[in-house]
């Protein structure tokens, strides 16, 4: 039976309701991982720390979308709890269509400015041209890596969130497929890597364009529009701290290869590029929580309905702290054969990558409540707070400890800045949590 997101939400309900999206971002995070898996084992580690240098930037031009699905969601789901569907859905294909005319933009941005950035994160001579490579073909699908995005928010928002899953399912399932053919069988290299996810993407993107472009039984559809200013600034206010924190953690990743170059060379790197792609996939349950669960609290808000915020809020809080402590306890039994499983090739490598796996992964005992309180925030429209919390936490923080801590601890420093990073997040969001509390009445 679908749930609406005007129901009263138990713990059973709020879980069944975000499960297709926790899932959704489990498997988007997977079969990004997929590439990094068969570079590294089929085409080797310089290769692997090739990728593992531009993607960044990749990140940061197709991430734009998470910028426009969760701040247009939370426009959207507040529209939708006024009971206004006409508006909602104009206001729905206007971030859609912008966010489509943006993106072809940053495609051919993008593709003029890859071999200079390569150069200005640190590629090595025999890295510089994979950098190249796989990175313009990556590009080459920006706009449908950001639709992906986009609709993996508004699906919740439409209360369709296991067709999102379906879509998520066949764009994994495909890129994994062409992985294993193009880059094990055909010996494609990086090429085949940056084919298979771009196709995969395409299915990720396209079929929910396709789905709401034609009558559906969803809450959304497109409709005639006309791009307006403030709409659509509200919405890049509000999903502001969504692109903060996609920029800034590329930002950071960019800082801890500079930092890792100069103390471990290449295997620092590629040990660090390990860590990400398993990171991917730990956060995503907590982002897809955040995600799923976003149009229930910007309904509410938007449908003052002050008791129902507070249920869900507190249910939410809760489930994110157990979930924290879990995913920690989870990343130190699974730091060798996840290790295994990407470097297992090489001895020193792998044991690099195992110790730094088992220090980095206590960040994940807080990362939940303080990734949820910006999403929170979004969901409140308050886009100002959401951007100053994601600001803090995934900049200011990260940078700061990633210099300060190796002048103190070393390399070992590296391996610490994101659990002291998630500390000082946490303090901050509890601070954010008490002073907004009468304003919105979550508590």
């Amino acid at each position: 039976m679908q749930i609406r997101i005007s129901e009263h939400f138990t713990y059973k309900k709020l879980l069944r309701f975000v499960l297709p999206t926790v899932l959704m971002m489990i498997l988007t995070s997977v079969y990004g991982v997929i590439d990094g898996l068969f570079v590294s084992n089929f085409v080797g580690k310089t290769a692997f720390a090739s990728v593992n240098l531009i993607m960044p930037f990749i990140m940061i031009l197709g991430g734009t979308g998470f910028m426009f699905g969760t701040g247009g969601t939370a426009l959207v789901s507040a529209v939708l709890g006024r009971k206004d569907e006409q508006t909602a859905n104009r206001y729905f294909t206007m971030v859609v269509v912008f966010a489509v005319l943006i993106g072809l933009v940053l495609t051919a941005a993008g593709m003029c400015a890859v071999r200079p950035i390569a150069y200005l994160f640190g590629a090595a001579d025999d890295m510089i041209d994979d950098c190249v490579l796989y990175g313009r073909i990556i590009i080459g699908f920006t706009v449908f890596f950001m639709m992906q995005n986009i609709f993996q928010s508004f699906l919740a928002a439409a209360e369709k969130p296991k067709l999102g899953l379906i879509v998520t399912v066949a764009a994994g399932a495909t890129n994994a497929a062409l992985d294993a053919l193009f880059v094990a069988v055909l010996d494609w290299g990086i090429v085949g890597a940056a084919v298979a996810t771009g196709i995969g993407q395409v299915i990720g993107g396209g079929i929910p364009l396709i789905y709401f472009a034609k009558k559906n039984s969803s809450l959304l559809r497109f409709t005639k529009t006309k791009l307006q200013i403030k709409p659509l600034l509200k919405a890049c206010g509000n999903g502001s701290s969504e692109l903060l924190t996609n920029v800034a953690a590329s930002l950071v990743s960019i800082l801890y290869n500079f930092q890792l170059m100069k103390y471990l060379g290449k295997d620092g790197v590629s040990a660090y590029g390990v860590l990400m792609y398993v990171q991917f996939i730990f956060i995503a349950i907590e982002i897809g929580f955040t995600v799923g669960s976003a149009p229930i609290v910007g309904y509410n808000y938007g449908a003052a309905n002050h008791t129902e915020l507070q249920n869900v809020f507190k249910k939410s809080l809760l489930l994110m702290s157990f979930s924290g402590v879990a995913l920690a306890a989870a990343a130190q039994a699974l730091a060798v054969p996840l290790a295994k499983l990407f470097v297992g090739y090489d001895a020193e490598l792998y044991d690099l990558t195992v110790h730094a796996f088992r220090r980095f992964s206590f960040a994940f005992v807080f990362s939940g409540i303080t990734l949820y309180s910006s999403g929170f925030f979004t969901a409140l429209n308050n886009g100002l707070v959401s951007a100053l919390l994601s600001f803090l936490r995934s900049l200011v923080f990260q940078v700061g400890f990633v210099f300060l801590l190796p002048l103190i601890f070393g390399v070992e420093g590296i391996w610490w800045a994101m659990f002291a990073t998630e500390c000082a997040a946490l303090l901050l969001a509890a601070i954010f949590f008490a002073c907004f509390r009468k304003r919105y009445k979550y508590l």
